[in-house]
């Protein structure tokens, strides 16, 4: 199976702690050299020195703020003028919870913008030097709420079905040129996110979040929340020679948790 990614280029959204950082770790593992994409300078810093350079990669960082879609495009427009990109791993963190019906106008407009629009201004920048290499993955991290909406997350569901859908479209439009897009739909795993659930839902509840945890758990087949990890992993593998033919899908690691196909 052929997974050596040496001599391309990645660049990792979120990239400083989480599912983002978990990606970029494993993309490095196999050869990648990692762009890494935050807001945090230091933290992007500090984030190089846990990347594997065995295979000589020097891997670099761009620091841009998601809140500011403007920002990002102009970070990312100016450095595809002199640098390719053969991945592209789209990841941002969700959109505060709370009910559909409480959402103001103006909430699902921002995460529209933090999500798809930015996921949008990347991939408009890194596919023409995707084309001339004749490889291109594009890796978006959603949530399993694009099978199943999740109680309590209005904005967050509505936006990641529209960014599914948006990569769906992409996928077809990219396969010809050698370029795959696919999603990743990260059930419960340990990150500040899973937390910020957590934590949410036991405030809703009035209980502990410990039994929060076990309810979760109990959901789980594996028994277990995942690791951040794991999920890098099956982002690394889609990243892969091995699986240029997986092409649009959702794909969940979520420890057989959906009910659903």
């Amino acid at each position: 199976m052929n997974l050596d990614l040496t001599d391309k280029t990645a660049l990792v959204c979120g990239s400083t702690q989480g599912l983002g950082l978990a990606s970029a770790i494993e993309l490095a593992l196999l050869g990648c050299r990692v762009v890494l994409l935050a807001r945090n300078d230091h933290k992007l810093n500090d984030t190089l020195k846990l990347l594997d350079h065995s295979k000589g990669q020097q891997h670099d960082y761009l620091v841009a703020d998601f809140a500011d879609p403007h920002a990002v495009k102009s970070v990312i427009d100016s450095y595809t003028k002199t640098n390719s990109i053969h991945i592209l791993v789209n990841n941002t963190g969700g959109p505060p919870g709370g009910a559909a019906l409480t959402a103001r106008a103006e909430d699902f407009m921002t995460a529209f913008n933090n999500h798809l629009i930015n996921n949008h201004n990347l991939t408009l920048a890194v596919v023409p030097g995707m084309k001339e290499a004749g490889f291109g993955r594009i890796i978006n991290i959603i949530s399993t709420s694009v099978k199943n909406p999740i109680a309590g997350l209005g904005v967050s569901n509505t936006i990641r079905a529209a960014v599914a859908n948006w990569a769906k479209t992409l996928a077809t439009e990219l396969g010809p040129f050698g370029i795959t897009v696919n999603n990743v739909l990260p059930g419960f795993t340990k990150t500040v996110r899973a937390d910020y659930v957590i934590s949410s839902k036991a405030k809703a509840a009035n209980v502990s979040e410990d039994e929060i945890m076990t309810q979760l758990v109990s959901e789980i087949p594996v028994g277990r929340i995942g690791k951040p990890e794991e999920l890098g992993a099956a982002v690394a593998f889609l990243c892969s020679p091995a699986a240029a033919y997986i092409n649009g899908i959702n794909l969940p690691v979520d420890g057989g948790r959906l009910g659903c196909l």
